[in-house]
């Protein structure tokens, strides 16, 4: 079993309103990047669903120095229309990744919840996740 210490939130990075699927994801890491899966272990459609991508028991492919040691979830969107940062989440997202992190926090109680910017220089996700979930 991984020693998970956090839990980072991304977006795709891609426009408010568009729709991207979990094959679409893995078709961007596995085909253009050569990964051998998604990088994320979680993505947030726009409809809210909850959809599963990499195992948890693998490591990520989402926060270079941190993958070992983290379970990544990603949210459909992040960007306006010019692809400059905006926080994008729909209420139905909102409310999923509030209870995909606190069922992961009560998996992981020791991990913190951060966003991808806490451990990069991107914007990603787009808000502060780090206190938007501090009280998880």
């Amino acid at each position: 079993m991984r020693n998970i210490t956090k839990i980072i939130v991304h977006c795709t990075a891609t426009p408010e309103g568009r729709d991207v699927s979990v094959d679409t994801i893995r078709n961007w890491h596995v085909k253009e990047r050569g990964w051998s899966d998604i990088g994320y272990h979680w993505v947030i459609g726009l409809d809210g669903s909850i959809n599963k991508g990499r195992d948890e028991s693998i490591p990520g492919a989402h926060a270079k120095g941190h993958n070992s040691t983290s379970v990544g979830v990603v949210y459909v969107g992040g960007c306006d229309a010019n692809m400059k940062a905006k926080d994008t989440r729909t209420e139905a997202q909102k409310e999923s990744l509030h209870c995909l992190l606190q069922d992961l926090k009560g998996r992981y109680p020791n991990a913190e919840i951060i966003g991808h910017r806490d451990v990069s220089s991107k914007e990603c996700p787009s808000f502060d996740a780090k206190a938007e979930y501090k009280a998880i």
